[in-house]
């Protein structure tokens, strides 16, 4: 197993995250599949990451953290009318000071 290691991946959210060559990972993809619905599996090519493998769960919940873009054609007059009424609370005026 001198291959796989530990390692600090904050970008996920995960305090730790397997990371596995390409040729460990292929040789073991039972393993490796079990591991990852736990944490991510980072498989490196060349030294490199490259592609992280996730539980079907894990992927799930990460797309309904999706946004969608909208144009100002997607809302309708209502929608800019409610917009243009809102006003910021009391307590934002504190980060005036940062704008231009």
């Amino acid at each position: 197993m001198h291959f796989m290691y530990l390692m600090r991946y904050v970008e996920f959210g995960y305090p730790w995250m397997i990371k596995v060559s390409a040729a460990e990972f292929q040789r073991n993809i039972g393993r490796y599949q079990d591991l990852a619905l736990t944490q991510p599996v980072a498989i490196t090519r060349n030294g490199r990451e490259r592609t992280v493998l996730i539980s079907v769960d894990e992927f799930q919940r990460l797309k309904r953290r999706d946004r969608q873009v909208l144009g100002l054609a997607d809302f309708t007059d209502e929608d800019i009318a409610a917009l243009e009424a809102t006003r910021a609370p009391e307590a934002a005026k504190a980060f005036d000071s940062e704008l231009p």
